[in-house]
């Protein structure tokens, strides 16, 4: 059976026996490939079931996207306890390990500045969820269509109120913790109905912050849940930093 190298983080200073028992996707014990200071986590996978047009169809079955998410996530929470780690992005398979060293050398100066960046420095997430008013009861049978249109604009100004001052508290928000974070990045809202949150998402956010300032960062984000009714605000971490890793290459399978 034919193998591919998927690769899960460039990182430096990493010793086999800091992996040893540390196991990804498809079961597989990690290795590293190195160049130079640099050194590549990567586990074998079988070819037939990770190349271009298998992972094409294999990324419409959530229920396998989730244990892929599962493996890669361990084997980059277990690599980053060991230093500043750049996560690479999910199903990032190269032919085989001489691929990923040469991945490595092309790329050395790129992946050396972003871990310089990265070290000593975890990602936080902050979201934020407005939940509407609930809808008021139905009209009594002896109301006026007149009544009836005012109510409605009633509602519609409410639930305008309520989008406008989640708005601006959003934006509060996210001024005050970008004050003690190196960087941030806005993500698109998450979709409720696809994400199981209660409520709509407003804001989603992620923060560069100093491991040192990590507490303060918390603190202050959590600080903001509850401050306005009908507002919920959500914080997660800390994180290896997703949200400000560099893609090593833009193909499924190299």
């Amino acid at each position: 059976m034919s193998r591919a190298s998927y690769a899960y983080a460039v990182t430096r200073g990493l010793t086999p026996d800091q992996v040893a028992g540390v196991r990804g996707v498809a079961g597989a014990q990690v290795h590293l490939v190195a160049h130079r200071d640099l050194v590549a986590v990567v586990g074998a996978v079988p070819l037939e079931e990770y190349d271009a047009d298998a992972l094409k169809a294999k990324l419409e079955h959530i229920e396998w996207l989730e244990a892929i998410a599962r493996a890669h996530h361990g084997v980059v929470d277990a690599v980053g306890a060991h230093g500043a780690t750049l996560p690479l992005r999910m199903a990032t398979v190269y032919r085989d390990d001489d691929r990923v060293a040469e991945v490595l050398r092309d790329g050395y100066e790129r992946f050396t500045a972003a871990l310089n960046t990265l070290d000593g420095r975890v990602e936080w997430g902050v979201k934020l969820y407005v939940e509407p008013p609930p809808p008021e009861p139905a009209a009594p049978p002896s109301a006026t269509g007149k009544d009836y249109l005012r109510r409605r604009r009633d509602q519609r100004r409410s639930r305008e109120d309520v989008w406008r001052r989640a708005a601006e508290f959003g934006h509060r928000v996210d001024a005050a913790l970008a004050e003690l974070a190196v960087d941030t990045r806005h993500h698109r809202p998450q979709n409720p109905q696809l994400s199981g949150a209660r409520g709509e998402n407003v804001l989603n956010a992620a923060y560069l912050v100093d491991a040192a300032g990590a507490q303060d960062f918390a603190e202050r984000a959590r600080s903001a849940d509850g401050a306005v009714p009908g507002i919920r605000v959500e914080v997660t971490g800390p994180w290896a930093p997703y949200s400000f890793a560099v893609p090593a290459d833009p193909e499924a399978v190299r």
